[in-house]
């Protein structure tokens, strides 16, 4: 099961407890995903979905807030539909998408901001949008959060939503859809969080600090094998160095201090700078050893000239 198909199940098992947060959700459900249909002996409300789960949840959230059952079709694709005249108009005035019954909805596909005046009923109606037409993929893979939205005006309802609760969200025009975004990991928890998917956050959570740790570990090995490198590249030049004036003649030429530190370093020539200063008499610190073997690195670049 996917990432994404987790999240779901785990969402469409959450029912708002107050009226209020019932309506913001099934007016996502609706605007989403719902659409009213003639069938010849009048019009019907209907919402068509692939997942039996969310059927079953428009299904329950109408029962809930209107105390009405719809009629529930799992068996070919997953339909809910409301024939009744009456009923019907009750759900679409107090979604506040028609005044009377038989109007359209909305053509911009916005929902009504009195439905969405509560904090609570916000995160309900971001989860129904998500629920209908919205994904987030595998977290070992990437961080990428999304819905669908049929128009630019609903996206942009949606988008002021989702920054309300301190996100980027961000929308993109795609196949004559608007997308609205998330890209961030540590807003895709956030907005887990909003919607009270609080078991995916967990495992969320738990991928992002696997996978950070993991970051930092190989940032820190490449750190030192560079170091490493950078170390031993040093020491094969002053080798190089010492050997070239070893073979001019030079080296006995030079002051003690850095014939001294020639020897040391041919002696020793996997030694960092900090070990060679203790291998001298007296000891010299870091400083001291890298400033004797740059002389001796200038002294040879001279006599190569």
């Amino acid at each position: 099961m996917s990432f994404s198909r987790e999240v779901k199940e785990e969402l469409e098992k959450q029912i708002g407890k107050s009226r209020h947060c019932q309506l913001a959700e099934l007016s996502a459900l609706v605007s989403f995903c719902g659409q009213i249909t003639d069938r010849g002996n009048g019009s019907c409300l209907e919402l068509e979905t692939e997942h039996a789960g969310l059927a079953k949840k428009g299904y329950t959230l109408i029962k809930k807030a209107f105390g009405f059952q719809a009629e529930l079709f799992l068996d070919a694709g997953c339909l809910l539909r409301i024939s009744d005249r009456e009923q019907m108009g009750k759900i679409l005035e107090a979604l506040r998408l028609c005044r009377t019954p038989g109007d359209q909805q909305p053509p911009d596909g916005r929902t009504d901001g009195i439905l969405l005046q509560n904090s609570c009923c916000r995160r309900a109606y971001v989860r129904g949008c998500f629920l209908a037409a919205g994904s987030i993929s595998d977290p070992q893979k990437a961080y990428h959060f999304e819905i669908v939205c049929r128009t630019v005006a609903q996206a942009q309802q949606l988008q002021e939503l989702m920054c309300s609760f301190d996100t980027d969200a961000k929308i993109v025009e795609r196949k004559k859809h608007y997308v609205v975004y998330l890209k961030e990991g540590a807003q895709l928890v956030d907005m887990l969080n909003v919607m009270g998917a609080h078991a995916a956050l967990m495992n969320l959570e738990n991928v992002r600090i696997l996978k950070e740790m993991r970051n930092s570990v190989n940032r820190k090995v490449n750190c030192e094998t560079a170091n490493i490198n950078k170390t031993v590249n040093a020491a094969v030049r002053q080798i190089e160095d010492i050997q070239y004036l070893q073979a001019q003649d030079q080296l006995r030429k030079l002051p003690e201090n850095l014939q001294e530190i020639a020897r040391v370093r041919l002696e020793y020539p996997e030694a960092t700078l900090q070990e060679l200063g203790g291998y001298l008499s007296p000891p010299v610190g870091k400083s001291g050893v890298n400033h004797r073997l740059r002389k001796i690195s200038e002294i040879a670049e001279k006599q190569r000239i």
